[in-house]
């Protein structure tokens, strides 16, 4: 089997008026990282006031980066979503702010923000942290995205012997998703890239791009050993881009097929089975108001290595759903509105037709140090919010730092001084250096079961 390749195109520079791409963001709309405010409001200064020698003058319209306010209603606000997305730009507009990772204040003398939305957030700037880099304000063009959460949960569709579910199937955003995109912690980078994959994948077929020059399956492929979240970030990427696409497309949809209902005990039905599966999508896909995204878990459960059929080591019958299931793929290829995320433990188990239809491999393994010390602090940080843990009696609560203060405080001559906050943090670094063991405890029972 040949080695994977990766493939990550950048999203074509915007039309003139707006900003250009950059390592953070996309043209608008989509733009794909995003960002968030954290500072207090401050009165902008007048010009004249700004000494000589500290004054900057604000980039040009088309040198500023694009960012992603994500504004999320009530479930009882009926406002119109042009009308929340006006308010919020106006609110910004009104600031001198700079732009770091957490969610922004709404005003409390904005009756009508307080009534209709219930957060304002932006997120993903890990790549700038990482960079050290802070936006101020007249680098940043807001682009906001307006949305509600779907409350009705997952759809299932009965298969046919009305046994086991063949796909359960997700209005997005969906409010079983919220917040797991955040919650998700991996190496710098590996959400964002996947994030502006299949933004330029919607990008390249919306814009008609020629498949015969520029081929774009539309499929991602997430391997590694299990537990590490691949399912969930698959989940988090389809809730993130159904929020981002959300004034392109009236309707988002997520479609989680279950494998193991595909699979008839009569000879030669499963393929059958697969074809009638993806018939139902290919239904969905042809509104092109919506937007769907086809899960396949365990994909090599579907897409096994034909040769180990044709050596007589399994049943011919996964030959036909092998080839049922790439042809059906091959379809909806001609659809621009359509995404298909899968998973993998086993890549060496999966037939090589399939990962080399899959645009995008992406290797997710056990976390670094750095996500070891935020999954902790924020677990942490929970069970400190709800009570179930608590600091000694009499004493206030110092607070946790986050992993790049607490490096750059631990290096620094201030650091001598140990206070509270850099005690505790560091207690909570030495046991996220010993989870170590258990990741490469991971890895190699992942080598061994290759």
């Amino acid at each position: 089997m040949s080695a994977p390749m990766e493939i990550s195109f950048s999203v074509p520079p915007p039309p003139p008026e707006s900003a250009p791409a950059s390592l953070a963001s996309t043209p608008a709309p989509p733009p794909v990282p995003a960002a968030a405010v954290s500072c207090s409001p401050q009165p902008q200064p007048e010009p004249q006031s700004q000494p000589a020698a500290a004054a900057v003058a604000p980039s040009p319209a088309d040198d500023r980066f694009h960012i992603s306010v994500e504004v999320l209603l009530h479930s009882t606000s009926v406002a119109r979503h042009e009308e929340v997305q006006a308010a919020v730009e106006r609110m910004l507009e009104a600031r001198s702010l700079s732009y770091v990772d957490g969610p922004v204040p709404i005003p409390t003398g904005d009756p009508f923000l307080i009534e209709n939305v219930k957060r304002i957030q932006i997120c993903d700037t890990d790549e700038w942290v990482e960079n050290h880099k802070v936006l101020l304000f007249w680098q940043v063009k807001p682009v906001v995205h307006v949305f509600q959460l779907s409350e009705d949960g997952p759809g299932e569709e009965p298969s046919e012997d009305d046994t086991l579910s063949s796909f359960n199937e997700w209005a997005l955003p969906a409010k079983e998703f919220d917040g797991l995109w955040e919650s998700l912690l991996y190496e710098v980078g590996l959400k964002q890239r996947l994030l502006r994959y299949a933004a330029s994948a919607l990008l390249f077929t919306e814009r008609g791009v020629d498949p015969c020059l520029v081929s774009w399956n539309r499929i991602i492929l997430l391997h590694g050993p299990p537990g590490t979240g691949k399912t969930s970030l698959c989940k988090a990427l389809a809730q993130k881009l159904s929020i981002r696409f959300k004034s392109r497309y009236s309707m988002c949809q997520l479609v989680e097929v279950n494998a193991h209902s595909l699979f008839s005990k009569w000879f030669s039905e499963s393929g059958k089975l697969v074809a009638k599966l993806f018939q139902k999508i290919h239904e969905m896909v042809e509104e092109e108001s919506n937007l769907v995204f086809v899960l396949i878990d365990e994909v090599e459960s579907l897409a096994a290595a034909r040769q180990a059929a044709i050596s007589g080591s399994e049943p011919s019958d996964s030959i036909r759903v092998v080839n049922a299931l790439l042809t059906q793929m091959d379809k909806l290829k001609s659809w621009p509105n359509v995404i298909i995320l899968t998973t993998s433990n086993i890549t060496t188990a999966i037939d090589i037709a399939f990962v080399d239809r899959a645009d995008i491999k992406a290797y997710v393994g056990p976390p670094t140090l750095q996500a070891r010390y935020e999954i902790l602090r924020s677990c942490i940080q929970e069970l400190l919010r709800v009570g179930i843990i608590t600091y000694r009696q009499g004493c206030s609560m110092p607070c946790i730092l986050n992993y790049s203060t607490l490096k750059e405080k631990k290096h620094s001559l201030d650091a001598a001084e140990s206070d509270g906050a850099v005690h505790l943090s560091s207690l909570l670094y030495e046991a996220a250096e010993l989870c170590e063991v258990n990741s490469k405890t991971a890895d190699l029972l992942f080598a061994v079961n290759q």
